[in-house]
């Protein structure tokens, strides 16, 4: 069973010379009692923004850095952070090398999450509704428009489904939530990527749009016939209904955080940029949509007041905010991952 999430109301290998690489966390002092807590301000994915809300509350004392998080979507983050008007960005989808260079930035690995596809179908218990990739796209680009449809029924034996039109949400932000979803439709139905492949923002061939995961998350939550496609802790906090997706292996898979775990063992690190895709991997019992969600620093800051700020609020979450990181159900990144990581915001 899956822990609720009990927070803030509603509204996506190898690492060479690791073994030089063995972080004391004792010594970096991410902790800071004594200090009074000064407030920098991210902004971003609203994937993370549970986890950097958590990470906020529970570290402010011990660090004496309070965040200031704004919600805006991965893109306006990525935007807010190279004019230099936050601390730092957060973006679900990867800066560009070039982009992160012209705009002499640092961007690292926080935490892994699933993105679950949440419905309002009246009558079909939760949980227990199977889709695959093809039938999840055909449900976006407008070719299956019934929920009674016999290619939704033949994977849903013994479950009556209604005959009520399919009212698909998408995010009407800039948003790395919607680049890991279009993602993965473009990794497992060929006429997706054709038509509209994958972005942080795309034309969608239909459907309505909503701002935000917790937007998502409401218009399903009050739409009957709708669908939409969230970060796992909005599901759970708004008490959605979600579903099953058929992975690479062919199993039939919850979204829980044992299968995003086993998305993310599956998966191969890029050695210089901390990159990684999550999504679609062959791991048996993974699940298919999952991301790595990215913060973003100016390098010129680090060796400044607020940039050192950042650096002790994401080093204590890194390490002390696991268990934080486990109660809303994301995945800690891997321990080689974090140890570099943490080497880089002490560099």
């Amino acid at each position: 069973m899956m822990r609720r999430a009990n927070f803030f109301g509603l509204p996506v290998c190898r690492l060479s010379g690791l073994a030089a690489l063995v972080v004391s966390v004792a010594a970096v002092g991410w902790s800071q009692p004594a200090m009074a807590a000064e407030e920098v301000t991210g902004a971003g994915s609203s994937f993370a923004a549970p986890l950097y809300e958590a990470w906020s509350a529970a570290s402010s004392t011990k660090t004496g850095v309070r965040v200031n998080y704004q919600t805006i979507g991965s893109g306006a983050g990525q935007n807010q952070v190279l004019a230099g008007t936050v601390a730092f960005g957060a973006s679900d989808a990867p800066m560009a090398p070039e982009r992160l260079t012209s705009g002499k930035l640092m961007q690292f690995p926080t935490a892994i999450g699933g993105v679950v596809i949440i419905v309002n179908v009246p009558g079909v218990p939760d949980g227990s509704l199977r889709l695959n990739g093809p039938i999840l796209a055909g449900l976006y680009d407008g070719s299956i428009t019934a929920w009674n449809d016999e290619r939704i029924a033949a994977l849903n034996p013994g479950i009556t489904l209604p005959d009520l039109a399919v009212a698909p949400l998408h995010r009407a932000d800039g948003s790395g939530t919607t680049y890991v979803f279009t993602d993965y439709l473009s990794r497992v139905a060929p006429e997706w990527l054709k038509r509209v492949g994958k972005g942080t923002s795309v034309a969608w061939p239909m459907g309505a749009g909503a701002r935000g995961n917790d937007g998502i998350a409401s218009y399903v939550r009050n739409t009957e016939g709708s669908l939409g496609y969230v970060e796992y802790a909005y599901a759970e906090r708004n008490h959605l209904a979600t579903v099953q997706l058929q992975n690479r292996a062919g199993d039939f898979v919850a979204p829980t955080a044992e299968s995003f775990t086993k998305a993310a063992d599956a998966a191969t690190w890029d050695d210089n940029t901390l990159t990684a895709s999550l999504c679609d991997t062959n791991g048996q019992g993974a699940w298919p949509i999952v991301t790595t969600t990215y913060a973003l620093i100016p390098r010129d800051s680090l060796n400044k007041s607020r940039g050192k700020a950042v650096s002790r609020f994401f080093g204590w979450g890194l390490t002390d905010g696991e268990a934080e990181s486990r109660k809303l159900d994301y995945v800690p990144v891997p321990v080689r991952i974090r140890n570099v990581v943490l080497h880089r915001l002490n560099g």
